[in-house]
């Protein structure tokens, strides 16, 4: 609690970030309520493959830190799958070698190994049993987990962080931040997804092409994620045919099982890729606390716990930081 008593704090921005800083700080004691424009099941979040992986964020060193932090969280999280929407699960990312992972990882990731022929062909890559996470179950339990903490979500937009009347404001806005605090450095990197029907693969996949063409497939239950997609300065939010096309010729090139599998939906996302995360707090003028907490690119889910924790230690420390 600050020094005048009021614990309040207002979390702008609902997707996994924002969500989870809420959580953090809510038990730890404070009074959160969360602004978002729309409900999470609608945000960015929302449209995630969702494998635990640090991809497309910098600063690399900070972000492994961060990732193995909320490794811990979903690890724990996974012994109520059906409940978390969390689930460790085996598979292959490829076009990796072995020594650079144990390089950041340092034996957390028990039964990491190289990928054998079998698992991988001729390409080189690590077998891993990592964090998979269903976020049409994992946004709406972390929203109950907030709301038992004593939390609250509004839905509204926000045009000026000024509106938020509360000693301390978090700013979890993605790419909104562009707007919102005239950042022009965080940008969009669109990602395409299909879903099809689950023809029987149970672990998760990801390959690069020579060309730099990505393919990655993630089964959930019930279904199963092909991508993918990683296009700078696109905006559009409308599936492309020819592109999805593309995505399910590439799985199918890696598990030929997917080629007649049925199409049930069409996902595109746009990350919020930055040149670094941007996490840091401001001291206002009037005695708030603003921390600035976006930018996380294609690992929002997989640094979300560790960089909560961050932001809120940001966000409730007594001392302006240096």
């Amino acid at each position: 609690m600050d020094s005048q008593g009021n614990d309040e704090v207002v979390v702008v921005g609902g997707g996994v970030i924002g969500l989870a800083t809420a959580v953090v700080l809510a038990e730890r004691g404070r009074r959160v309520r969360v602004w978002t424009r729309e409900p999470a099941e609608r945000t960015t979040s929302a449209v995630a493959g969702a494998l635990w992986w640090p991809y497309h964020i910098e600063p690399m060193v900070s972000a492994w830190t961060w990732a193995l932090r909320s490794l811990e969280v979903y690890e724990e999280l996974a012994e109520r799958p059906g409940v978390t929407g969390v689930r460790l699960v085996d598979g292959v990312m490829g076009e990796t070698d072995l020594a650079d992972v144990e390089g950041w990882a340092a034996g957390r990731l028990p039964g990491l190994r190289r990928a054998t022929a079998r698992e991988y062909g001729a390409g080189s890559g690590v077998w891993a049993r990592l964090p998979l996470i269903d976020m049409a179950v994992h946004l709406p339990w972390l929203r109950e987990r907030l709301l038992r903490a004593g939390g609250a979500v509004e839905e509204r937009t926000v045009s000026d962080l000024a509106e938020a009347d509360a000693p301390v404001v978090v700013n979890c806005t993605g790419l909104g931040a562009r707007d919102l605090v005239a950042d022009a450095s965080v940008r969009p990197q669109r990602g395409q997804l299909v879903v099809v029907e689950n023809p029987g693969v149970d672990t998760w996949l990801v390959s690069t092409a020579p060309d730099g063409a990505m393919a990655y497939l993630f089964p959930q239950p019930g279904r199963l994620l092909l991508g993918g997609t990683a296009d700078d300065d696109a905006w559009s939010l409308e599936p492309d045919p020819t592109v999805a096309e593309g995505i399910v010729r590439r799985c199918a090139a890696l598990r030929p099982e997917i080629a007649g599998a049925r199409i049930l939906e069409h996902r595109v996302g746009l990350r919020p890729v930055r040149p670094e995360v941007r996490l840091e707090r401001e001291d206002l003028p009037d005695g708030r606390v603003l921390v600035h907490h976006y930018g996380h690119g294609g690992a929002g889910v997989t640094v979300a716990w560790g960089c909560a924790e961050e932001a809120a230690n940001l966000a409730t420390s007594s001392a302006a930081t240096p």
